[in-house]
């Protein structure tokens, strides 16, 4: 499995950005794809998750209305919409693939078996 995370940039507090996450390698029925995050000298932080089958989805709490996770099957590409960016929104972003992971378990790091490269989001005040 590969998982390539693009669309990393910098952006003026407020703007918007669209990461997106390629998965390749495999069929991705009874996966779940996630989006964490890690700023520097801080902890890997969840962001959104979503089930392939189904397209449940679950973000974390701090986070919830500005950003928007969402699933293209057809392209085998996961989105991470994020306005009204912050500073504090400023990390390295990681898409993450799994299978077979309950939803309660969707904000763990290592209930990922596979995990992108990464790919930069620094807002600026």
């Amino acid at each position: 499995v590969q998982l390539q995370a693009y669309g990393g940039g910098l952006v003026q507090a407020g703007g918007f950005l669209r990461l997106s996450c390629v998965a390749s390698g495999r069929t991705f029925s009874g996966y779940a794809m996630g989006w964490f995050r890690q700023a520097p000298g801080k902890e890997r932080e969840f962001v959104a998750g979503v089930r392939w089958n189904g397209g449940t989805t679950i973000y974390a709490d701090s986070l919830k209305g500005r950003f928007t996770i969402s699933l293209e099957k057809i392209k085998n590409t996961v989105y991470l919409q994020m306005n009204s960016l912050k500073p504090d929104d400023t990390a390295v972003y990681y898409c993450a693939a799994g299978s077979g992971i309950i939803l309660s378990m969707l904000r763990v790091p290592s209930s990922y078996e596979h995990w992108g490269q990464g790919t930069q989001v620094t807002v600026s005040s």
